[in-house]
């Protein structure tokens, strides 16, 4: 009888019922040590574990309090026996996870038990501290029963008879049941009762959960403060609660991701209210803390033969008090280029959340472009109005209507193109990092049917994207990465279609250690011989083989190969090139700062070595 309530005990302080330490005292000596906190010399710690358990001397490593104040250079007396003390908890939670409850634990300070220590005693120095663990006989279940259960609840499998009954185990069993209710909508669901009793004598723990499932729950409202300059209604309707429908708790993660979104909004809190309502209703509090709302920032790109690029954009983040976001984005391309004039960009985009649906974005975007190509030269304005829906973490939408005159100049004099388009993206990533992935893959497709006026041809510019990522060897240091890219522009003849449709090879968003947009195609006639223009169909291949030598720096090797066609369906005369190269990457909060070295493999465009110098993974 007993055997069975010390076990009770046990199982209930690991459990969190109360406070526990099993030590076996070495010494009797008690107060033996001055008071002090200096330190002497460094620490030698050892830890042994009877029996030979597979990593158990690993993993007591690496939780103890010990170890942690050693590795920080913690070395005085006083710091090393407080950690001592704490362990003997430490490694006993640890010990009644993997199912060992009979453990016998000795922590000694130069030979003496720092259990015996009285804690005002505690000693200037230590030079030697041993922790001896003998966990005893692993416990297996003879009964693991918890009920009632919803449907579709995921139960660990390791609660189950015979196998081993780590506390770990049992509070995973208990949460994975409650979660199962709430997702079955009972959002009050908690474990009801419970009963653990372990038998010294079998080795073995009897353990019976019983749940109680509660009502089910239906949203009611949501209670909103910390708001100043957001107006509720739009905060209201931004967040989305499905407020009569069926209680479910990806709903309120939902809800915080959208909030998340709209870059409003510093701090987000979502409670549950600790009350139904009468008709089983429960109120979701929702509080927030407003960010400032302007924001600036820049970025940089620099080539020794493309030159350099710099950006700048200015936001406001609720503009209008419905948290709509106002970018204003401009960008230099090609200062200093060898191969090309100066490009200049200025975009104004006007975003507005939760239009429609919570999860869809309503946006206005004026963009104004000049481009100082090699043999033509072009002014360009377009506006459009698009639509950019999230139907899930991995998930997301374009669609828009855009308008877009270009005017260019080159050796058979001015032609003005005129179109109206209606682009269509989609984008599936499942990428473990956006701005470093290591792990998943990567897939956009596009598609802007457009229809041309005054000589302009009617077509479809096709373009898709596929990026993987797959990382092996010690915590994921070799990662290969690989991208391929596939365009084309169909229906239309290559002379009466947009420049900036068509699609170049070269630098560092394509085939790096080529000149900037250098591989195009010269099929348009002039009275100086042919213009070189972007081709109707492209492919880009690119592979790189990554290496983390240390948590902030990283090496890369990389090839990178282009092909450009001069008609659609990739038809028609082609050219190719290929680049290759070394780069280092240093991470940053905000992304690794890239520095990459490259020179031509193959075709007729290479000017000898390329530098590249930005922020972020090239793909």
């Amino acid at each position: 009888m007993r055997a069975y309530l010390r076990a009770a005990l046990v199982v209930f302080t690991a459990l969190g019922f109360g406070g526990m330490a099993l030590g076996q005292s070495s010494s009797p000596f008690s107060g033996l040590f001055g008071r002090g906190s200096q330190s002497e010399g460094p620490v030698d710690l050892q830890i042994t574990v009877a029996g030979n358990q597979d990593g158990l001397d690993r993993e007591i490593r690496n939780s103890s309090l010990i170890k942690g104040a050693l590795d920080e250079d913690r070395t005085t007396g006083q710091d090393v026996f407080a950690a001592a003390r704490a362990d003997y908890a430490r490694i006993l939670g640890l010990l009644y996870d993997k199912g060992f409850y009979s453990p016998v634990i000795n922590i000694t300070l130069d030979g003496v038990e720092a259990a015996e220590v009285a804690p005002l005693d505690a000693p200037r120095v230590v030079r030697k501290v041993v922790i001896r663990v003998d966990p005893g006989p692993g416990f297996k279940f003879s009964r693991a029963q918890i009920a009632p259960v919803a449907p579709g609840s995921d139960i660990p499998g390791e609660y189950a008879v015979g196998e081993t009954a780590g506390t770990g185990t049992i509070k995973a069993a208990a949460a994975a049941g409650v979660d199962g209710w709430r997702n079955d909508g009972h959002a009050k669901a908690d474990v009801g009762s419970q009963s653990i009793v372990a038998d010294h004598d079998q080795n073995t723990v009897d353990s019976r959960i019983g749940l109680n499932p509660g009502p089910a729950v239906t949203f009611g409202r949501l209670n909103m403060t910390g708001y100043e300059r957001m107006k509720p209604r739009r905060l209201r309707k931004i967040a989305g609660l499905p407020e009569g429908q069926p209680f479910d708790p990806d709903d309120i993660e939902t809800v915080r991701k959208r909030l998340r979104r709209t870059g409003v909004f510093s701090a987000i809190t979502l409670e549950e209210a600790d009350q139904l309502g009468p008709d089983n209703s429960m109120d979701v509090n929702l509080t927030v803390v407003e960010q400032k709302l302007r924001r600036i920032g820049a970025g940089f790109e620099i080539s020794n033969t493309d030159g350099a690029m710099v950006s700048a954009y200015w936001m406001h983040r609720n503009l209008l008090g419905g948290g709509e976001r106002l970018r204003i984005e401009g960008k230099v391309k090609d200062i200093g280029s060898k191969t090309s004039g100066r490009d200049e960009d200025l975009t104004f985009r006007l975003d507005r959340p939760a239009t429609i649906t919570p999860d869809t974005t309503a946006y206005v975007e004026t963009r104004l472009a000049r481009m100082r190509e090699e043999d033509y030269d072009s002014d360009s304005a377009s506006v459009g109005l698009g639509f950019n829906r999230i139907f899930s973490d991995r998930l997301t939408t374009n669609l828009a209507v855009e308008y877009q005159f270009s005017r260019v100049f080159d050796a058979n004099g001015q032609r003005d193109f005129k179109v109206l388009a209606f682009p269509l993206n989609v984008t599936w990533d499942q990428r473990d990092e956006p701005t470093d992935a290591r792990k998943g893959y990567y897939l956009s497709a596009d598609a802007a049917p457009f229809k041309g006026f005054g000589g302009t041809d009617d077509g479809v510019r096709l373009l898709g994207e596929a990026r993987g990522f797959y990382s092996l060897g010690q915590d994921d240091r070799f990662t290969l990465a690989g991208r391929a890219r596939l365009g084309s522009v169909l229906g239309s003849d290559i002379r009466n279609t947009p420049r900036d449709y068509l699609f170049f090879s070269g630098g560092g968003g394509t085939v790096r250690g080529q000149p900037y947009q250098s591989l195009g195609v010269e099929v348009i006639p002039s009275p100086d011989g042919p213009i070189m223009t972007g081709g109707m169909s492209v492919a880009t291949l690119n592979a790189e083989m990554r290496f983390q030598v240390r948590e902030r720096i990283g090496l890369v090797a990389f090839a990178d190969y282009g092909r450009v066609w001069s008609e659609g369906s990739f038809g028609g005369d082609s050219g190719d090139h290929a680049g290759a190269g070394i780069g280092v990457r240093y991470k940053t909060p905000i992304g690794p700062l890239r520095f990459d070295i490259a020179a031509p493999v193959s075709g007729k465009t290479g000017n000898g070595v390329q530098v590249y110098l930005g922020l972020g993974q090239a793909f």
